[in-house]
C-alpha cells in the first residue's frame, strides 16, 4: 500500500463527507493506493455515525472511537499502530489542511530521502491570538531541540512507516513528533511549505491552555532525550557540586572558629546556606542514584533502534 492517512478528529461532523471526498479524488487522479484511519477521540456529535456510513461508501476508509477524549496524540498513536502504507501522512479533518498537498508530500519521502516531512503553514489563516503563542513556541522547541523547522505543531506531515513504528506518541507529545524522531536516529527531517485554509466548519478545539502544556512537555522530553537512561550524569553532577559549595562553607566556619577565634559563626546567614546546600546536595545524589538503579531495571534498559542486518544475521536483536 502507498498512503496511509491518519486523521484524529474531535465533533467534526460537518466536515468528514467533504474532507473524505477530497481525499479520494487526490488518491484517484495521483493513481495511490491508501488507506484512511479515521480515530474518533470521543466526540459528542455525530461523528461517529458518519464515520460508519462513509466506511460503508469508501472501501479505504476504516475508524477506530475511544470511549472517551485521550487528546490529540494518543489518536495518532493508535493510528501509527494501524497504519499500513509505505508513507504515513497525518493531516487534522477540520479542512484547514489540503489533501492536496499529499502527492508531493509522499513524493519527498520516496524519491528524496526524508524521514520525515513537516507542513509549514505560512501564511495561516488563524486569529492573531493563535500565531503570536505558536511563533513563540515554535522559536523556543528551534532553539532546544536543535531542529531547523518553523512550524512543529502543524498537523500535516509525512513519515516514513519506519519511522511511526519507532516512536511512541503519548500526553502532548504529538507537537514534538519530530524531536522523537530524531531521537530514534531519524535524522532526514524536511519542512514544505503547505496552504493554510480558514476553518469552515466549527470552532477550534484548542484553547491557550496547550501552550502552557506544550512547554511543559518540551522540558520533559528535552530532559528524557538527554538523560533518560543516565540520570546520575545531571543529578549526581548538580548534588556533588551543591555538596562541595556547602562543604567548602563549612570549612571555611569551622576555620574562622577554631583558628580565627570567631565566634557566633553558626549564626550568620553563610551557615544555614551551606548547610542547606549540603543537603539539597546529598537528596540529588540520592535521587540520581535512585533512577540509575530504575533505569538499569528497565526492560528496555537495551533497547535500541536497529536500521538493518546481513541475511545471515540470525539472531534476535
Amino acid at each position: 500500500m502507498d498512503i496511509s492517512v491518519v486523521i484524529p478528529l474531535y465533533n467534526e461532523e460537518e466536515s468528514l463527507p467533504e474532507l473524505i471526498d477530497w481525499i479520494a479524488r487526490v488518491m484517484k487522479a495521483g493513481k495511490f493506493s491508501y488507506e484512511v484511519w479515521l480515530i474518533d477521540d470521543g466526540s459528542r456529535d455525530n461523528s461517529w455515525d458518519i464515520i460508519r456510513n462513509l466506511s460503508e461508501s469508501y472501501p479505504s476508509v476504516k475508524g477506530v472511537r475511544f470511549r472517551r477524549n485521550h487528546g490529540k496524540a494518543a489518536a495518532l498513536n493508535v493510528g501509527f499502530r494501524q497504519a499500513k502504507g509505505d508513507v504515513v501522512i497525518t493531516m487534522d479533518a477540520d479542512l484547514q489542511d489540503s489533501p492536496e498537498e499529499i502527492p508531493e508530500l509522499y513524493r519527498m519521502i520516496r524519491q528524496d530521502g526524508y524521514d520525515l516531512v513537516s507542513g509549514w503553514k505560512k501564511d495561516r489563516k488563524d486569529p492573531i491570538s493563535k500565531t503570536i503563542p505558536t511563533k513563540l513556541f515554535n522559536r523556543t522547541t528551534r532553539m532546544m531541540s536543535g531542529i531547523r523547522l518553523h512550524d512543529f505543531n502543524c498537523g500535516l506531515k509525512a513519515y516514513d512507516r519506519k519511522v511511526v513504528q519507532s516512536i511512541e506518541v503519548y500526553g502532548e507529545m504529538h507537537r514534538y513528533i519530530p524531536v522523537l524522531a530524531k531521537q530514534a536516529g531519524f535524522t532526514q527531517i524536511g519542512e514544505k511549505v503547505v496552504r493554510h485554509q480558514a476553518r469552515k466548519y466549527g470552532t477550534t478545539k484548542y484553547g491557550l491552555e496547550r501552550f502552557m502544556n506544550g512547554f511543559l512537555d518540551l522540558l520533559s522530553i528535552s530532559f528524557m532525550t538527554r538523560f533518560g537512561k543516565k540520570p546520575m550524569h545531571l543529578f549526581g553532577l548538580l548534588g556533588t557540586l551543591l555538596f562541595i559549595i556547602g562543604f567548602v562553607i563549612a570549612g571555611y566556619l569551622a576555620y574562622g572558629r577554631l583558628f580565627l577565634s570567631i565566634y557566633h559563626m553558626t549564626e550568620r546567614p553563610l551557615f544555614f546556606f551551606g548547610m542547606l546546600a549540603m543537603i539539597l546536595g546529598t537528596l540529588l545524589f540520592i535521587a540520581g542514584f535512585l533512577g540509575e538503579l530504575i533505569s538499569r531495571t528497565a526492560p528496555d534498559r537495551n533497547k535500541y533502534q536497529i536500521e538493518d542486518k546481513t541475511e545471515n544475521c540470525t539472531e534476535k536483536l
